[in-house]
């Protein structure tokens, strides 16, 4: 029996790189995975994969959130974790920060996240039956970031706000963490690391980039009952760049 045999577990930004590869990690332990996306093609052929269901999600609508967890909670029964993974990554120097492209990143990476943990924790609490919120940042959401005003500022937010709803939600028995990945080779950064890997790998203590199954690795272990003590707390998969 798997760990997460009879759960069901929400992952946004699905389709692709690291929240496909949580999506396989909950699978392949028992749960039944409903994948997210707006990438609505890529997000049927990968759920088709990984015998997971897909629904399209913008995360930045809060209509559009409660009505996937809604679906989800009439057709399964519950909703036992949520995979806050969806994000963007467009970066820019203050200065060449256009106002839309700020509040564009906020929508996604902040507010996407507020409406997933609120959506789904008033469900959780409904069900009583507890869970696990775990919330995508960055290790630029525990240090500056050259060159990414917008997408640091909203990864700060990320983590702050995994600390505060943990010391809410934890008389309801759900857990609240985040993941703070380093350079991380996927889709979304593949073009700006391309070149540049043994610039990165140098500073890093462990040589080598990291991969989405590395953070699929640390999801199911905060999705599990194995970190059933643990909560609003930041963990690092980085290759020990933040130490």
């Amino acid at each position: 029996m798997g760990e997460l045999e009879g759960k069901v577990a929400l992952v946004t930004g699905g389709a692709r790189g690291q929240g496909a590869a949580e999506a396989k990690a909950f699978a392949g332990e028992g749960a039944t995975v409903v994948i997210t996306d707006v990438l609505d093609e890529q997000g049927e052929k990968t759920a088709g994969e990984l015998d997971c269901e897909y629904l399209h999600l913008d995360v930045t609508s809060e209509q559009e959130w409660e009505a996937v967890v809604a679906d989800t909670v009439a057709r399964h029964g519950r909703l036992d974790i949520l995979m806050n993974n969806a994000g963007i990554f467009q970066p820019a120097q203050l200065l060449k920060t256009s106002t839309e492209h700020w509040s564009r990143t906020v929508a996604i990476n902040q507010t996407g996240v507020f409406l997933g943990m609120r959506t789904v924790a008033a469900a959780m609490i409904e069900a009583g039956n507890g869970g696990s919120i775990i919330n995508t940042s960055s290790i630029a959401g525990l240090e500056g970031g050259f060159g990414a005003t917008a997408y640091v500022a909203t990864k700060w937010a990320v983590t702050g706000m995994t600390k505060t709803v943990a010391k809410e939600l934890g008389k309801h028995g759900i857990r609240v963490n985040s993941i703070h990945p380093g350079a991380i080779v996927t889709d979304m950064i593949e073009d700006m690391v391309s070149g540049k890997e043994d610039k990165i790998i140098s500073r890093q203590p462990i040589k080598r980039l990291g991969t989405p199954e590395d953070i699929a690795e640390m999801a199911m272990f905060l999705a599990s009952e194995r970190s059933s003590y643990c909560t609003g707390q930041a963990f690092t998969v980085d290759g020990g760049v933040h130490g």
